[in-house]
């Protein structure tokens, strides 16, 4: 009976360890040979069944049946360890030959973006202003009343300061109606000579049509420096509206600002009619007092337009609301 049951569980070793060599060599995937480990080495697997077989045997017997087993085990531990890595290596090949890229192949042409119109015309404005040895200054879009108006000369009275021309915040400050606060700011902390130009969006209480827009861009220029006079306003705007559009006929008219003293507005002949594109002045000197600077000793000027208005003049636009559509049939003119 002894040598029946050694017998029998010698070949169930033995048939388990022929068998497993021939399934783990066949297992193709990670999950096929995880499957065989449970399979055979798992707490219900085949070996720990023939093991159970082991109380039966006689004590002197034991350490033999035992041997083989661990024996048998071991092997079968060495052989699901080399089929893994063996299908691990074949998987990261497979994964490196599928996302090998040809450099032979066609290339996919994808369409290239275009410059925003306003951006284009702020880029333009900047190159022809820092050629001519302006800095680039911003501010805040959300003002106070004193960097907005009082520090500009606009008494509370001034229209300006009416509620249906301003947009007035909850908190007493407002959004900026132009970027002459950038100005003040600037002066503020720095000491003449200064030459900057000043973009950004900018809010009024307009009505929205073909012209007219609630928000919209302006540009400001200003210059303070001890004997600047209307002549060194006239080279510069010339000089800049030369750049911008070319050789065109150029006027200036008598206005009013509140910042500044005496004031213009500027026009160019376009197409046939004449066609403002800014306003500009000295700078007033109770501006240049507020911000510290000695009237007596340094004198300034400044101009302002709208982005918008040139991007319209420019690239033939007839209603501002396409600038601000974001059609791509539109944008893709450009």
């Amino acid at each position: 009976m002894t040598s029946v049951q050694l017998t029998d569980l010698e070949k169930q070793l033995q048939e388990l360890d022929s068998e497993s060599a021939v399934a783990i060599a066949a297992a193709t995937t990670l999950e096929q040979l995880e499957q065989l480990r449970v399979a055979y080495l798992g707490k219900k697997g085949q070996l720990g069944l023939i093991l159970r077989g082991m109380g039966q045997l006689p004590g002197e017997e034991r350490p033999r049946i035992g041997a083989l087993a661990n024996t048998v085990k071991e092997a079968l531990q060495n052989k699901l360890e080399q089929r893994q890595s063996a299908l691990q290596a074949a998987q990261i090949e497979s994964v490196l030959a599928a996302e090998t890229i040809d450099v032979s192949m066609p290339g996919v042409q994808r369409p290239q973006g275009r410059i925003h119109p306003l951006n284009g015309v702020i880029d333009r404005v900047f190159d022809i202003c820092v050629g001519l040895g302006y800095t680039v200054a911003t501010g805040p879009e959300m003002e106070t009343d004193y960097y907005n108006f009082e520090a500009l000369n606009t008494p509370p009275d001034h229209p300006a300061r009416d509620m249906q021309d301003t947009f007035y915040l909850p908190d007493g400050n407002l959004l900026r109606t132009h970027t002459s606060s950038v100005q003040i700011r600037y002066m503020e902390s720095h000491t003449p000579p200064l030459r900057i130009v000043a973009p950004g969006r900018v809010y009024r209480r307009d009505t929205v049509d073909a012209t007219h827009s609630a928000v919209f861009h302006q540009i400001e220029l200003l210059a303070i420096d001890k004997g600047l006079t209307f002549t060194d306003l006239k080279g510069t705007i010339k000089e800049f509206l030369r750049q911008m559009f070319g050789e065109v006929a150029i006027r200036f008219r008598p206005s009013y600002f509140p910042f500044t003293e005496p004031s213009a507005e500027v026009d160019v002949q376009w197409q046939g009619r004449w066609l403002e594109v800014l306003g500009c002045g000295m700078v007033d000197p109770n501006v240049l007092k507020i911000v510290g600077y000695d009237p007596e000793a340094y004198t300034g000027f400044a101009a302002g337009f709208g982005v918008e208005r040139f991007a319209m003049v420019l690239h033939e636009i007839d209603d501002i609301r396409r600038l601000y559509a974001s059609d791509l049939r539109f944008l893709r003119q450009f």
